[in-house]
């Protein structure tokens, strides 16, 4: 059983256990500290989701972060739109915990009205390519690293 909760300050060191599992196992070269995921995801001045899979003993499995764009973010999203991350623990990955996170991510987008969101995932990233891809996001831009994948949600 997976459970979809709001993070909160709280939650800043268990997200950073998922960042940091990412790490070791060569999945993320951002840092991945408590301090990194309050102030990135969880207090972040443009968030508008972040949503953390729990299990029943209350371990965080995975998180998803969904920011609105500001003019000059680091990402080169259109403004206006969502910015999405997702991280699941290497462990944990394959068990539905990602496909848990967009149904309820997708509904915070849909009710905040944006018009699009942009996941921009490393070329070499094949796994978050695909979990991508499945979610419905396809790819419309690339820059040396990078593919970006957008999913539209008005017209």
């Amino acid at each position: 059983m997976i459970e979809i909760v709001s993070a909160e300050s709280c939650d800043a060191a268990k997200i950073s256990t998922v960042l940091e599992g990412l790490r070791k196992v060569g999945k993320r070269r951002k840092p991945g500290d408590a301090t990194f995921a309050q102030t990135h995801y969880i207090a972040h001045p443009d968030r508008l989701s972040c949503l953390i899979a729990m299990d029943v003993r209350g371990d965080v499995l995975g998180f998803q972060s969904l920011k609105i764009a500001v003019d000059g973010n680091a990402y080169g999203t259109p403004v206006g739109w969502g910015i999405i991350g997702t991280h699941v623990l290497p462990q944990a990955s394959g068990r539905g915990i990602g496909r848990a996170l967009f149904v309820e991510t997708k509904k915070a987008a849909l009710k905040m009205c944006l018009p699009a969101i942009e996941a921009l995932i490393g070329a070499d990233n094949a796994q978050g390519l695909g979990y991508y891809s499945a979610m419905g996001f396809v790819d419309y831009r690339e820059t040396p690293t990078a593919v970006g994948k957008k999913l539209v949600l008005t017209t």
